[in-house]
């Protein structure tokens, strides 16, 4: 996969790994993990998947509606990639945290909902439900931050509410941050997940 790798400063910090939008490109993220974890090291991947021109991490049959099939062999290869860039750069691949936007926080999500080892924990930003009936893997005590708008479109609420009820209902400890905007990803909310990083992640 098409990715940008940063040394960090601080081995112990976990590595950041970022997943952008629809549209966007593996820089799109690095200035929100300079914000949320300055110190981690970076690991930011592009999308395999094109869309009329435009990087995805995995298909969709119409706005909304997942390719499911599409959606679990990428989320196999981003599992994958992540246990092969561990050994390439040298980092923790038992200290991950993802940060992901719209498309990028659903294959974030993903991976939670199919493998129980990928991520120890995440930031989605306007994600959606990435699969329904699945047993999802043990979470007991992870840390998740949702930021959500309370009039997107794209993800209404009670898409975030029912994602909430299936982290927590697999042990998660999510935080659900609202703004009262669209599907846009405001300042208001990155500096929310960085305050939530410094207080849940960080402090361990």
């Amino acid at each position: 996969m098409k990715h940008i790798f940063i040394k960090g400063t601080d081995i112990s910090a976990p590595t950041l790994v970022l997943f952008h939008g629809t549209g966007g490109t593996e820089r799109d993220l690095l200035p929100l993990a300079t914000i949320i974890s300055p110190q981690s090291s970076v690991l930011s991947l592009r999308g395999n998947v094109l869309e009329n021109g435009m990087p995805r991490f995995f298909k969709r049959l119409a706005e909304g509606v997942f390719d499911e099939e599409d959606l679990i062999l990428r989320t196999q290869e981003v599992h994958a990639f992540l246990d092969e860039a561990a050994l390439q750069y040298g980092f923790d691949r038992n200290h991950l945290i993802a940060i992901g936007y719209s498309n990028g926080a659903n294959i974030a999500g993903s991976l939670l909902f199919h493998y129980a080892d990928s991520l120890t924990g995440a930031i989605l930003h306007h994600p959606m439900v990435p699969r329904r009936g699945v047993e999802l893997p043990d979470m007991t005590g992870m840390p998740i931050f949702i930021g959500a708008g309370s009039n997107d479109p794209l993800c209404p609420p009670h898409e975030t509410e029912e994602l909430q009820v299936l982290l927590e209902g697999a042990g998660a400890t999510v935080k659900v941050h609202w703004e009262r905007f669209g599907h846009q990803l405001t300042a208001q909310e990155v500096d929310a997940a960085a305050a939530w990083f410094k207080e849940y992640v960080a402090a361990d």
